[in-house]
């Protein structure tokens, strides 16, 4: 008897929003993985919705999932009220890719954590910071989906 084999599915993108830059990261075919893509840059919003609807085109994703910054009490501040207008925007520009949201409490600073105990320089961490927290969105929405 043979096992069955995996059936590969849609990618799923993931969105760490900024005010200034947006991490961008990928799920692999099995929907297992996150992988970090990109930072662009968040400004203007008509510009950041048509970059990451290439990504969406690019790699076929099948939903997009923006991390949705609550409070540390479970709230929603301006930042999710800005969060959820930009998917809302996102939404009409990919119609017929769903757009969810996960939780993205902390994933900041334990992208920020991972990338000193690899030993990245404070100026990289920046620059990196943003995609690695996509990452960390995607696989907590990943697991979620288990």
């Amino acid at each position: 008897m043979t096992a069955e084999p995996t059936p590969l599915q849609p990618r799923i993108l993931a969105l760490d929003l900024g005010q200034a830059r947006i991490g961008v990261a990928v799920s692999d075919l099995l929907g297992w993985t996150a992988r970090p893509v990109a930072i662009i840059k968040a400004r203007p919003a008509d510009k950041a919705v048509a970059r990451i609807k290439d990504f969406v085109k690019q790699f076929e994703a099948g939903t997009v999932v923006i991390g949705l910054p609550y409070n540390m009490d479970g709230t929603e501040g301006p930042q999710a009220v800005w969060t959820r207008q930009f998917g809302r925007r996102l939404a009409r520009a990919i119609k017929g890719v769903p757009v969810v949201y996960e939780d993205e409490r902390l994933t900041t600073v334990e992208s920020d954590s991972l990338l000193m105990e690899t030993g990245v320089k404070s100026r990289k961490r920046k620059e990196r910071r943003d995609k690695i927290a996509a990452a960390l969105i995607l696989q907590s929405y990943l697991e979620s989906q288990r």
